[in-house]
Order: C-alpha cells, then structure tokens, then sequence
C-alpha cells in the first residue's frame, strides 16, 4: 500500500500551492490530477484568457497607431496565429510547474482519483494518506433552459479553443468573464451583444465602475440588453425576456462557474467560495503553513483595457453620512496621457480615518489596488499613507491625490 503524509486531489492552485507548502514542511505528498496540472486558471481560465486580452489589446492600440506617430497601414490578425501563441505559453507555464513539482518531490499520479472509506483510489490503486485534501475546481454553469451544445451555445472552454472568429455573438452574462471576452470580440472586430439579469454591467462591483463600463462599452458600440435575459432559442434565433430577436453566430455562456462535488477538506473553487485563483492560493497556505488571512480583503481584477479593480466594500453598501469618498479621475494624473489611456477612475471610501473600499478602472489597475490591500491588510490609516512618497509620474499618484482630497 502506497503511504503518505499528504494526499491532494486536483492539481490546480489550491493544490499545488498545499503540495509546495506540505513539502517545504518535509511532509510526504502525491497529488492527483485527471487532466493536466495547473487547473482551471493555467489551462482553461486565467492565463490563456489573458495571453489572447493581450493580443486584442496589442491590435486595438495600433489602430490609433497614426496619432502615436507609427504608420499602421494594411493593419491586420491572424487569429489562429493568435490562439496558437496562447496554447505556447500556457505548455511553457504548465511545463515549468510540473518541473517545479518534480524538483520539490511532489508525486504525481496523472489519474482520476476518488476517496473511498478514508482513502484515495486511483488507477485501481489504494493510496492511504495521513490528510486528505480535496481541490477539485469547477466547471462552466448552464441552465435548465439554457444548456450548453458546444456548437451554438458555449461555455468558456469552448471559446478558448476557437480559431476562427465569429462575426457576431451574445454574450449571456456580464461577469469578470463576459466582460473580458467582450473586450476580446469586440477589439478583433466582432459585433458583440451583452444580455445582462442585473440593472447594470459587473453587478458584484461598485456602482461608479458598472456605469463607467458601460459607458466605455457604448461607445466601442457594444449592445447591452440589461434588467433582461434569454427566455428561449429557435432555430439560431435568441429570445429575450423582453421578445427581442438576437440572431448571433454563436452565444457565450457566461454566468459562472459551479463547485464540483467532493468530500473532505475542500479548497479552491470546490469549496464554494470565493472563485479566483489567488483566493485558493491563500486557502492552500492557510490550510497547510497557519498563515491566516482576511477573506474580507480578497481583490477582484477584472482585465483589459482599462483595467478593473476592487477590493473592501462598496459605496451601494454603506450607509449616507457614514463615511467619505474621494474620487479622482484618471486624465487628471501625466502618465495616462503619456500611454494614451485616460479613461477611468480612482475612488477611495473611508469611515473613522481609514480605507474600507477602493474602486479603480485604470491602467495598471492591477498593480494599484494591491498597494490599497496591503494599507487595509495592516490597519493604516489615511494619515499613516500621507506620508509615503509616490513616484511621478504613475498612476499611483492616484491614490496619492485621493488621500489629500479626505479629511
């Protein structure tokens, strides 16, 4: 019988983050994994989703290449060609963690894996583990009236594997993924057409950055059916609530992910929390090292140009005369005029002297909201961040200004 310290079902950031971690503490480990290591993010979501954003960005700067001083004549994309590099970088980053698992002597059991009476079964073998964890991810969620076919109505993975671009689709959802392939379709030329059951775009964020979105979507003409959804298609025709006829090339499913089903200790995405990569990672650390952390204090990145970020509460969540806002405008600050990217907003909410929400669509939004996590994470107050120093010019500077506009 095969013994173990620790066994770890699925081998995406939940899981090879607790099998990095578990060895360093020179633990035992074998982790099991179906597919391929690295999980929905590395395969299926994050990276090759971002690896594609970056060629659409790439393509939708050159055309206002003129007004930079570079000649964009005969501007064009191969999509395939585009798809292909993604598919290279995502075997590169998948290659790297299976070496890095290997070096840190992590066994690797490349099977389906079930726990049967408190142990773990795979390829007809009994692995008996001092710990079991289980990190089994999810997959795109459907409805009953709307399923998936895989031909006409995708899910996200579907849509990853495309290598010829429609000339027109609906996208049925206006989360951190609809809101993404919207950009990608839409810079590659594709007529694009949201439908959305909540008032407004991005209904997790906060209110300022729904109507800055769709604002910023109105006017590279994406259509937006919001307060609607689909009540039925016929025949390549998409029916809404509100008897509108869409009449796509293909639809994009995209209303979330559901949790598989497991047992045990469940991380990452099967525990039905929070569904993002970095909140798994923490989870793993936690789980496996005691490192503690606020799950209050998770950031959301939604990619693109301009980024979106947010993190803490939003302005819909607190209550009038409890709190102050400060809200500068990107234009405002050198740099994004500098990187032809003006559009967006910094807004900053605090109660008793410090942060308890940020709300950003910038460039380098990323980057900025992490610098608010980390002064929320450890209780700074306004007074504390006025005395850092920011470079110039950035669009830290941002925060900067904000600071000096709350009392």
């Amino acid at each position: 019988m095969n013994e173990y310290d620790l066994g770890i079902i699925g081998g995406g950031p939940a899981g090879y983050t607790a099998a990095f971690q578990a060895r360093k503490q020179g633990l035992s480990v074998v982790l099991f994994e179906k597919d391929k290591v690295g999980g929905v993010c590395l395969n299926k979501g994050c990276i090759p989703t971002k690896a594609i954003l970056h060629s659409a960005e790439i393509y939708e700067e050159m055309k206002c290449g003129e007004e930079l001083g570079i000649s964009t004549k005969n501007l064009s994309f191969d999509y395939a060609k585009v798809v292909e590099r993604k598919d290279k970088v995502v075997e590169k980053l998948r290659k790297t963690l299976e070496l890095s698992l290997k070096n840190a002597g992590v066994i690797v059991v490349n099977a389906e894996a079930k726990i049967v009476n408190n142990k773990i079964v795979a390829n007809n073998e009994t692995y008996e583990c001092k710990k079991i964890i289980s990190a089994i991810g999810s997959e795109p969620k459907d409805f009953p009236s709307l399923k998936f076919d895989h031909k006409f109505v995708l899910s996200s993975d579907d849509i990853l594997n495309m290598t010829e671009l429609p000339k027109n689709i609906v996208i049925v959802g206006s989360g951190a993924i609809g809101i993404e392939w919207a950009r990608i379709f839409s810079a590659f030329d594709v007529a694009v057409t949201i439908v959305e059951t909540a008032e407004h775009l991005l209904p997790l964020a906060d209110i300022e950055v729904s109507k800055r979105i769709e604002r910023i979507f109105k006017a590279k003409k994406i259509k937006m059916y919001l307060s609607n959804s689909v009540e039925k298609i016929e025949n390549g025709n998409v029916i809404l609530k509100s008897q509108d006829v869409l009449t796509p090339e293909s639809v994009l499913l995209a209303v979330g992910r559901k949790p598989h089903e497991g047992n045990e200790i469940l991380l990452g995405d099967a525990s039905g929390k929070i569904q993002l990569a970095h909140f798994a990672i923490k989870q793993a650390i936690k789980e496996i090292s005691d490192i503690e952390f606020d799950e209050s204090l998770v950031p959301s990145v939604v990619y693109g140009c301009p980024e979106i970020a947010w993190i803490g509460k939003r302005e819909q969540d607190l209550q009038e005369g409890t709190y102050q806002k400060s809200n500068i405008l990107i234009s405002a600050l050198g740099k994004s005029h500098c990187d032809n990217c003006t559009d967006g907003f910094i807004k900053i909410l605090v109660q008793e002297g410090k942060i308890v929400g940020a709300h950003i669509v910038s460039k380098e939004a990323s980057a900025l909201i992490q610098q608010i996590t980390i002064a929320m994470q450890n209780d700074l107050t306004i007074d504390d961040l006025k005395k850092v120093c920011f470079a110039h010019p950035t669009y830290s500077e941002g925060i900067f200004e904000s600071l000096f506009n709350i009392k």
